[in-house]
Order: C-alpha cells, then structure tokens, then sequence
C-alpha cells in the first residue's frame, strides 16, 4: 500500500513540476509542437532544468516507484511531435500514435497543461545475438501398426518378401457393396499399451496411434527411467489423421435416432483429430507442442517436417509424429465407393492393388498407423541413442488444380521436389531410389511418374517402388509407414519389390521400376514421395528421403 501511495505521488509531483515549467515557458504550447526534432531537444533540456529544483530531493524515490514503464512510441515522433509527449496514468499504448498527438495538440490549443515524460540517462546498446549452430534432427525410434507386420523389422521383411496385407473385410458384412477388400489388420492387440477401460472406448484410430507411439518410444530406448531424467516440457506429440475418429462419430449418429441420451460422452472428442496426440500426450506426461495436422494422404509428412522444425527452433528436444487412420467402416468403405475411387478386384485380393500396371483399376483401402520417433542429435547422443537417420530440411506445396488428381503437368510435385532438392543441398544426379506415393488409381500413378522421371530421369541407377502395391492405401498413415519403409531400406541396403505390376502403362520404363523380387541397392539419395511432396535424406554412402508436398530429406548416420 505505501509503495502504491508513493508510486502516486511521484507521478502526481512530476506531472505538476513539469506543468509548472510548461506554464513558465512560453515555447512549450503550439510551436513547441512543430519545432524539428533538435529544437525539441534544446527546449525539452531546457525545460527539465527549470524543474529539476522541484524534484531533486525526491529523484531516488521517483526512480523506485514510478509507477509505469514506457512504450516502445516513446521514444518515437509522429508529426513534429515526441510521443513522450503524454498524460501520466492517461497515456494508451493501444491508441495510434496520430490519434494521440490530434488529441495534444487540441489540449495545447486550449492552453491546457500538458506533462512531458522523462528520456531515461541510461541508453542500451543491443547485443548482437552470436551466431548459433543450427540444431540437428535425428530419428531414434520407430513403430508401425499395418496389415504387414506390427514391429518395423516384420512389416519390412514382409515387404521384402511380397507379402500382401489385402484380404477380404471381416470387420463387418460389406457384400452389398461393390469393393469387399482392403489392407485391413486382422490381429491387433492393446495389452500392455492401452488401459483396457480406454481401449473399449477409443476409436481405432486413436488405439493405432497410441501402440505405435508407445512401441516406436520403446524402440528407441526410451525406459521408465530414461522418461524420468528427459526434461517433459521439452518433449512433444504431433502425430495426425485424415480421418479422424469416423467410427465413434458414427456410432453417435446412430445411438442419436434414438435419443441423445444413448450418446457416447466421448464421441466428440474421440471424433477429433488431434486427440490421440493429446491422449498419448497425457499418457507419458509430455507438456512440449501437441496438436495434429490433417491433410489427406500428405498428413504424416505435414507431421514430420513440422515436428522436425519444432526441433530445430529449439521449442522441443523430442517428438513422436506421423500418422494413423482407420475408416475400414461402412461409411468409409461407402463414401469411397461413392466417389468411385477403389478397386473391385475382390476374387484375387491380392492382386488388386497394382501400382503402374495398366490393368489397374483404382486404390485399395488401408488402415494402420505409423510413427517416428525425432531428437535433437547432441541430446541423443547424451543419452546414447540408436541413431537410425538424420532430417535434413523439407518443403511444403500446393498444386492448386483438383480435389484428388494432380496437375497434368506435375506441376505441384516438381515445384515441392526442387525445393526440397534446394533446401537439402541434395543434387538430383544423386537421386537413386524412390518410394513413391503410387496408390494405383488409374490417373495419378502416370502422373506422378512423369514428374519423377523430369526430375530424376538422367539418372541410369534410378529405382522406384511402391510400398502401396502390398499395404493398399493407408490414408493419413501412408507418409508415416512409407517413411519407416524408406528408413529400413537404408538400413539394410534392400529395397522391395513392386508385386502385380505385370503389364506397364505405356511410357514406363521397366528399367526404372523395381521388379518384382526384391533388390540390393547401393543407396545413395532416397526419396519417399506421397504424390504431392517428398522427403529427402542423405547418409553417409546413401541417403534416403520420405513424402509429400512436403519433402523432408533424412540422412542416416553410418
């Protein structure tokens, strides 16, 4: 209360002091108003020394106790005018500074008194910030839920074998539908990774999310006590969904016919995108950024070049991301249908999904999900981390042409692969393999085709595969799932093979397309590519790169 009293009263005896030398001196009224910017300096000086003897005695109080600090238009003038210029206790620092100096010069018109801030003796000369080494982006862990395999090493050595996940639905009876097959996981489990009470009322989606988040945590040695010593407010979770919870706000819908009151309370929540991330994020403790993007099949990518950039910002030093998506619903199944997107090939499953064959006729419905786990390299290092890659920038594209096919042209991919290339520091005649986003619909595999041939053409090593020709479509888990792929394929020096590509399109170039065994590769530069971006990643005789518009290089450390 005295300080508050004393406060008061100083900014009370400066103002009238400052009247007072105002009212003596006849140059503080209009002219003073116009005078140049130095005249303003002599009369202010001039007029703070006829009231240094009113309040001398007091200085040390004053500079304890005034009762504001200055806004930055203090030390600025608009007009003729010093924006020191105001009323004490009645100065805005919301009102434009134009509408304050029309208001002081009305009062000095009417001759009313106007108080004049004191210019601080004590000038601070900015230091420059020194130079900082930009930080390093590296990939610790990994976990995957697909219809391949629920631990990365599987998944890949399905893949590396041809195995098919595509297989007639069984979640529910889909006969009076035209497309009864898809990627569909047969045998997933929670225990151990999910409360049994969440589990039972999570969607799918989320349950997929929090097991790869958790397992992809485990594969990078994050123990109990690693989670103990690891600073959580630095740690975070970015982890999306095209999708989101279809099946939970479905059943809301239906329990909704009958009454609000048959409502699940979590169904809108649990219908959200970004609450796995939330979820997982409340499961561990982690308090650093924690959101979801959701962009279609590109969303695992989003995820990963942003969470990486949180990284190199220094606003986290760990960060699961990714992507999980799980709409094998009827209404899922249906609304692709409707849009006449996916294959009928239900007699041979496994054939359905045919990537560049020119028998193919649309995409197969996936689920799963797939997440990275990224750190900063030194506080790995620290820890003593598996370090499996290293992120080396990324780009973000639009085409702005369509819905769901690409620019004719390719234009949208070419721009997003060119500024990766650019960003990375990647030369194109490096590029080697390719893991492209290739769903098998009839228009985009062509496409997207032509734009890495125009990229990456002159290269006679060139590979490329699809990881879809044995997943089907994963949706918003694709670029996570694709990028794991991508990261085992530099691992083990293997890339898989493309299955059911039996007849090229024509313009193919069977020499550029893998096979339909797998093949050793000495890798240079990869590229995981989900139609609309890319993500590159170099190493130290290979690189590898992951999807999208977004294209995020990866650089394995050897």
């Amino acid at each position: 209360m005295a300080s508050s009293s004393s406060s008061v009263v100083c900014s009370w005896l400066m103002a009238a002091c400052l009247s007072v030398a105002c009212q003596k001196d006849s140059s503080i009224s209009q002219p003073f108003l116009s005078a140049s910017t130095t005249t303003l300096a002599r009369r202010r000086k001039r007029a703070l020394s006829k009231c240094v003897p009113h309040f001398s005695g007091i200085r040390n109080l004053m500079n304890s106790c005034l009762a504001f600090e200055p806004c930055d238009e203090f030390y600025k003038s608009s007009d003729g005018l010093s924006s020191s210029e105001f009323f004490f206790g009645f100065g805005s620092r919301n009102v434009p500074l134009h509408s304050r100096s029309r208001k002081l010069h009305r009062r000095a018109h009417f001759g009313e008194a106007m108080a004049t801030a004191v210019q601080p003796s004590i000038v601070t000369v900015p230091k420059k910030k020194p130079p900082t080494k930009q930080r390093r982006v590296v990939v610790t862990g990994m976990g995957v839920e697909t219809p391949l395999g629920h631990d990365p090493d599987l998944f890949y050595n399905n893949l590396l074998e041809g195995v098919s996940g595509i297989s007639e639905i069984e979640a529910f009876d889909c006969s009076r539908f035209p497309t009864r097959i898809a990627g569909e996981i047969k045998s997933f489990s929670t225990d151990g990774w999910v409360a049994p009470k969440l589990s039972k009322r999570m969607d799918r989606f989320m349950l997929y999310m929090l097991t790869a988040g958790k397992k992809a945590l485990a594969d990078g040695g994050i123990t109990e006590d690693v989670m103990d010593e690891i600073n959580k407010a630095r740690c975070g979770v970015l982890i999306g969904s095209a999708m989101g919870g279809m099946k939970v706000f479905n059943d809301a819908i239906e329990a909704l016919r009958v009454s609000y009151r048959k409502m699940n309370p979590f169904c809108v929540p649990f219908a959200t995108t970004n609450m796995g991330s939330a979820m997982l994020a409340m499961d561990l403790g982690w308090m650093g950024p924690n959101y979801s993007i959701s962009t279609a099949c590109a969303t695992s990518n989003f995820c990963i070049l942003n969470a990486s950039n949180h990284i190199i910002r220094g606003e986290a030093d760990m960060m699961l991301c990714g992507g999980s998506d799980a709409v094998i619903i009827p209404i899922g199944l249906g609304g692709f249908v409707a849009c006449k997107a996916l294959s009928q090939r239900n007699s041979d499953p496994t054939k359905a999904s045919r990537p560049w064959d020119s028998n193919r006729d649309g995409f197969v419905m996936g689920e799963g999900a797939g997440v990275l786990l990224l750190e900063e390299l030194e506080h790995a290092k620290r820890r003593g981390a598996n370090i499996y890659a290293e992120f080396l920038g990324g780009s973000f594209t639009c085409d702005a042409y369509h819905m769901t096919q690409p620019h004719p042209e390719g234009t949208g991919i070419i721009l997003c692969l060119e500024k990766a290339l650019a960003q990375s520091g990647v030369s194109r005649e490096d590029v080697n393999y390719i893991n492209a986003h290739a769903t098998s619909t009839p228009s985009d595999d062509l496409q997207e085709y032509r734009a890495l041939i125009h990229c990456f053409g002159q290269n006679p090593e060139l590979r490329v595969n699809s990881t879809k020709s044995m997943t089907g479509h994963l949706l918003g888990a694709a670029g996570a799932v694709e990028a794991v792929a991508t990261v085992q394929a530099i691992r083990t020096g293997w890339v898989h093979p493309n299955i059911n590509l039996e007849n090229p399109d024509d313009g193919v170039d069977t020499n550029v397309l893998v096979g339909s065994k797998k093949e050793r590769l000495d890798i240079k530069i990869v590229i995981s590519k989900c139609l609309f971006g890319g993500i590159i990643g170099r190493a130290k005789r290979k690189e590898v790169s992951l999807k999208e518009n977004s294209a995020i290089p990866v650089k394995l450390l050897l």
